[in-house]
Parts: structure tokens; C-alpha cells; sequence
């Protein structure tokens, strides 16, 4: 079966998932699981000190960042994200498999999953990568509990901000490509080049004309 954050690869670059997996690439950088382990301390953080935050990977001012996590706490579904049934566990589906950040259930409607993203968001709603790896968590959670799970959401901590996604036609047609493009893979995929290329660790070794503004500078 094919891994969550190979899902979130193939979306954003095949390339880049192709230079992963020869590598051996998979643990998460040090920086960022900080960033992601935020997503499990929103009550404390709410209440810090300007000192506090600032000692913390966030990436608002502390001002900023209260108030953003003031407007989290005002969500219908507030305390399942402080207190969810589970979290970090290991799910498998259909096609894909991983790990589940936190699983929201209410004992009523459907459980809806957590993805935690290290990263900023986008103006509004989710990137695609995430909203890939969403719809991939969302469908093993529903095949192992043998009932639709209609959305999910993707929590961006450092930031204090959550957004929804839902199983539309489009967010799953995203998701089907991203799963054949991560399953087909056998060599190097074509090479892009493009804003993708600035941000990717694999660039140098790519082959890609984007440079970074360090190795621009010597």
C-alpha cells in the first residue's frame, strides 16, 4: 500500500517522491515535527507568555498567534481537536496507509481525521498536496471503520490555523492521480521546473535551473 506522505508527493512533484524513495528519505525533520507537535498543546499555548512563544517554532508574532488560536477555540469541534479519540496511530486502507495525526469523533455523526502540517496555509483552503494526503487518510479511516467519512481537516499549528476538506469529486480525482503517478514509478519522472523547484530539497541533484537565493549569493 501506498504511504500517506507518498500521496503528498506524488502531488506536489513525482520527481521529488522518486528521490525519496532512492534515498531512503522519510523521517521528518527535527524543525518541523516541533512545528508539528504544536497541534498537541493549543490549551497551554493559548495561555503563554510572549517570552514563551517566542522560545516556540510558531511562525506569528505572539500576539498574532493568541489570537488565532482564540478564534480556534470558538470551533464547534474545539474540544475533540484538544482531546481527540485518537492520536498518531496507524491506519491502513484500500490503497493507502499511515499515520493518523488525530481522529475527531463525537460518538454521533462520522469521525472526521487530522492531518498537521508543519507548513504555512494557503490564503484560503488547503494546498493540494494536503489536500491529497487528507482524502487518502479520510478513505482508510472509512474502510477500516466500514462507514463514509466525508471530510477531514488539515490543522497548520505553527500558524494556529485549521481548515476543512471535504470529499468533493475534485479533491478525490486529485487524490486518484497522485495514487497512480506514486504507483507508477519506476525511474526518474520528468523533470519540472518551476516556483516547485526553489523550495525542493532534491533540487541540486535534480538538475533543475532553480537556484536558491544562498547559492546565488556564494
Amino acid at each position: 500500500m501506498t504511504p500517506f506522505s507518498d500521496l503528498a508527493r506524488a502531488a506536489y512533484c513525482p520527481r521529488q517522491l522518486y528521490y525519496a524513495r532512492r534515498d531512503g528519505d522519510r523521517d521528518v525533520p527535527e524543525t518541523a515535527r516541533a512545528r508539528m507537535d504544536l497541534a498537541y498543546r493549543y490549551p497551554t499555548l493559548a495561555d503563554a507568555s510572549d517570552a514563551t512563544l517566542r522560545r516556540l517554532p510558531i511562525r506569528r508574532s505572539p500576539a498574532a498567534y493568541r489570537r488565532n488560536l482564540a478564534r480556534l477555540s470558538e470551533r464547534d469541534d474545539y474540544d475533540r481537536l484538544v482531546d481527540p479519540e485518537f492520536e498518531r496511530v496507524g491506519r491502513a486502507g484500500k490503497d493507502c496507509r499511515g499515520t493518523v495525526h488525530k481522529i475527531l469523533d463525537d460518538g454521533d455523526g462520522p469521525p472526521v481525521p487530522t492531518v498537521v502540517s508543519p507548513g504555512e496555509p494557503p490564503e484560503n483552503g488547503v494546498w493540494e498536496p494536503q489536500t491529497v494526503r487528507a482524502v487518502g487518510v479520510a478513505k482508510a479511516l472509512a474502510w477500516e471503520r466500514e462507514r463514509e467519512v466525508p471530510r477531514a481537516l488539515v490543522e497548520y499549528p505553527s500558524v494556529g490555523v485549521v481548515r476543512e476538506v471535504r470529499l468533493t469529486t475534485r479533491a478525490k480525482a486529485a487524490y486518484r492521480r497522485a495514487l497512480r503517478a506514486a504507483r507508477a514509478i519506476d525511474g526518474p519522472p520528468s523533470r519540472v521546473d518551476d516556483d516547485r523547484c526553489t523550495a525542493c530539497d532534491y533540487r541540486d541533484r535534480c538538475g533543475t535551473g532553480r537556484r536558491t537565493l544562498r547559492s546565488l549569493l556564494g
